[in-house]
């Protein structure tokens, strides 16, 4: 992030404030105003409409160009030559994986999208007219009372056990709100499949005959999810960092975000200024 330019405040009382100028590596210059609550002074802005709350490493999109970068890759390419899975191991990472790396990653979120039986139970709980959003919101925040042993926020490792365990287990959760609400058997999933075809087999198959997965429809879905893997800081991402920074649970966090994404104004995008993120890139292929 570069300053190199400043700005000055000039106030009626015959103050100058002088402000530095931030540049990210795409997008609007912003004014750094973080000292001006020491000298009396704040920024009235609803809705972040002017303001970058973070820099970001991950993500840019400018919806009026048409621009959306996923760690400065363009999100056509990603979608043309990547699957899902592939772009959230870069969202995480930063990275393209090699062969290796990505198939261990893969095998991982894999092997551990069941959830513990018990938490079956808790759909009954609901009442059978309830929204899938209640629902799904109610057993998010749930899973923390299953899989609280890697709950500390500030040990990386307990972050990346928690990413894992959220990236296999809300495709199953998901699937369950869903099939609840129809009246239908949970349809548990199937390591054989791919990620996008596992959650359409817990969403449509039944016990009564073979659900065979459309590939056309596979890859649509697959396509779908890296559009929407990330969306910079829209009000449930926001929603999820402004609960995280109490350092509450990264699950309760989450269905705080999925409360906010309930929200018919949702879609609403916050501002953070890039920082890499908006730097275009090549994916390599696997090595």
């Amino acid at each position: 992030m570069a300053v190199e330019k400043k700005a000055t405040l000039i106030l009626d009382d015959g103050r100058n404030i002088e402000l530095p100028i931030l540049s990210g590596t795409l997008g609007e210059d912003v004014l750094d105003v973080r000292t001006l609550g020491s000298k009396g002074l704040f920024t009235y802005d609803p809705g972040y409409l002017s303001t970058a709350s973070c820099e970001s490493q991950i993500t840019f999109i400018d919806g009026n160009e048409g621009i959306l970068l996923h760690r400065g890759f363009p999100i056509a390419q990603l979608a043309k030559q990547s699957t899902y899975l592939e772009v959230c191991y870069i969202l995480l990472y930063g990275e393209t994986p090699s062969a290796e790396q990505f198939a261990t990653f893969k095998d991982i979120v894999t092997r551990h999208t069941m959830i513990h039986e018990q938490i079956t139970r808790l759909f009954q709980g609901f009442r059978r007219d309830s929204h899938p959003m209640a629902v799904l919101c109610g057993v998010t925040g749930a899973l923390a009372a299953f899989y609280h042993d890697s709950l500390d926020v500030h040990n990386e490792r307990h972050r990346e056990i928690t990413a894992f365990r959220l990236l296999s287990k809300m495709p199953t959760v998901a699937a369950m709100c869903y099939k609840y609400s129809v009246g239908q058997p949970f349809m548990y999933p199937r390591n054989d499949l791919s990620y996008a075809g596992n959650f359409l087999h817990m969403m449509f198959a039944t016990p009564c005959e073979n659900y065979v997965v459309n590939p056309v429809i596979e890859r649509a879905m697959d396509r779908i999810l890296i559009l929407h893997a990330d969306h910079e800081q829209n009000a449930s991402t926001s929603t999820v960092r402004t609960a995280g920074s109490s350092g509450a649970n990264p699950f309760a966090c989450i269905a705080a975000g999925i409360a906010s994404l309930w929200g018919p104004r949702s879609r609403r995008r916050q501002r953070s200024l890039p920082e890499d993120a908006g730097r275009n890139r090549q994916r390599r292929p696997h090595s």
